[in-house]
């Protein structure tokens, strides 16, 4: 059940740049190879055992202590959330120790303008410095372009330290569907501001790889996705009468946010036989509903319940033009249910040639012909895909510190993580000494 990337390309994510102590290096000369099992700073703890897994002779050292940064995360409900916990469930299970830094941790917040469940985190830079000195990472994993994911950027570019990061949604795309009067090239031009000091940016599909290299990104590769084909499985279908027993036949459904950037209006205007559901929440809910009253609008699902409904349409239905991948369409699939969908990055590197799915530019036609494939080649497609495959190729494209370095390293920061407390509770004693004079 190894899926998230064939050889050929995994080849591309394998290549390691050496560590310095000046700066992130550019070059694509290997490191030294050296063994697996990571060597424990002084004074910081004993770290993580050796591998649970053997280490090719030749390759470089996999991370086992892993600072994974987000702004991202539970109790959010979406694809990128999706991908990070499993992932680090699955580095866990294979014996690595992770740390996550996420808006949960903190107070103070502000929602995300357009996305209000995106919390991000205020004034946490030095509580994220304080972390990553005391967890010693081998490695740190940057996910998202958010207030922690500067505040980590800061940090590691601060002491020098590698870091990856990762590119989950086409935010500049993202970004002129919702505010058109903002130009594509000013949201990548922020995009490479976050991203061209990552030792190595972890892209979805083939499509994405190429698309960010036309836009003059670097050091890119592949990390694909995993399904749980447990959960999400043909077996659902009909249970209990099913969940749409009253709709006309055949149920075209989509699943996901609600919001203009998903292109759901694409999906709810085209003229096809039977249903259309809408299973989800967000800011276009209410409208669309309003403008579309034949359409059926049933809110979020989640576990056995959005399981169900995966399984009981006889499509679904993935008009996104922004995603970089589209983890809904393998939970479609792994559900039995064939895929419509545009010639769009995702898509059309997950379904062409599989028999689960048709890419068109005509929609309507995809949705059509959708309906003539065999549901057992749907679920076929989605047993080629597993969280544990994805996380081993995860971690292949962290930049772990080299062995050699790293004793040094952390030695190098021992006395400064001191200071650092000595100097803020010297910031705090003065701080309340002034408003004590004040008052």
């Amino acid at each position: 059940m190894r899926a998230c990337a064939p050889e050929g390309k995994r080849a591309l994510a394998r290549g390691r740049r050496p560590w310095s102590t000046a700066r992130v290096s550019t070059q694509s000369t290997p490191p030294p190879a050296s063994p697996a099992e990571p060597e424990p700073g002084p004074e910081l703890g004993q770290e993580a055992g050796p591998e649970t897994e053997a280490q090719p002779d030749a390759g470089p050292p996999l991370a086992s202590r892993i600072l994974l940064v987000t702004d991202a995360w539970e109790p959010q409900v979406n694809g990128v959330v999706r991908t990070l916990s499993s992932t680090m469930r699955e580095l866990r299970a294979m014996g690595c120790e992770v740390e996550v830094i996420s808006p949960a941790d903190y107070k103070r917040t502000v929602p995300l303008i357009t996305y209000s469940e995106i919390k991000l985190a205020l004034g946490a830079r030095d509580d994220v410095e304080d972390r990553f000195l005391a967890f010693a990472p081998d490695a740190v994993h940057i996910a998202t372009e958010g207030t922690l994911g500067w505040d980590a950027r800061h940090v590691c570019l601060k002491h020098k330290f590698p870091f990856t990061t990762s590119y989950h949604t086409q935010f500049p795309e993202y970004v002129t569907a919702r505010f058109p009067w903002i130009p594509l090239w000013a949201g990548y031009r922020y995009m490479h501001a976050f991203h061209d000091k990552s030792g190595r940016v972890m892209v979805a599909t083939p499509t994405m790889m190429e698309q960010l290299r036309l836009q003059g990104f670097r050091n890119i590769a592949l990390w694909s996705r995993g399904v749980d084909v447990e959960l999400f499985h043909p077996s659902k279908r009909g249970a209990d009468g099913g969940v749409f027993p009253d709709l006309p036949r055949p149920v075209f459904a989509y699943v996901g946010r609600v919001s203009v950037e998903k292109n759901i209006e694409a999906f709810l205007k085209l003229d096809l036989p039977g249903s259309k559901v809408i299973v989800g929440d967000g800011p276009a809910r209410e409208e669309l509903a309003q403008k579309y009253p034949n359409a059926r609008f049933v809110g979020a699902k989640f576990g056995e319940d959005l399981a169900r409904h995966y399984a009981d349409a006889d499509v679904f239905v993935f008009p996104s033009f922004t995603d970089t991948f589209g983890l809904v369409i393998l939970e479609a699939a792994a559900c039995g249910t064939p895929v419509a969908a545009f010639i769009a990055p995702g898509p059309k590197d997950i379904l062409p040639g599989t028999g689960a799915g048709v890419v068109d530019m005509d929609l309507k036609k995809a949705c059509l012909d959708a309906l003539n494939l065999k549901r057992e080649d749907a679920r076929a497609l989605a047993e080629r895909y597993s969280w544990r495959a994805c996380a081993e190729d995860f971690r292949r494209n962290l930049e772990p510190l080299p062995k050699e370095g790293k004793r040094r390293f952390w030695h190098k920061l021992r006395d400064l993580r001191a200071r650092a407390r000595e100097r803020r509770r010297l910031a705090r004693e003065a701080k309340q000494a002034r408003k004590a004079m004040s008052g």
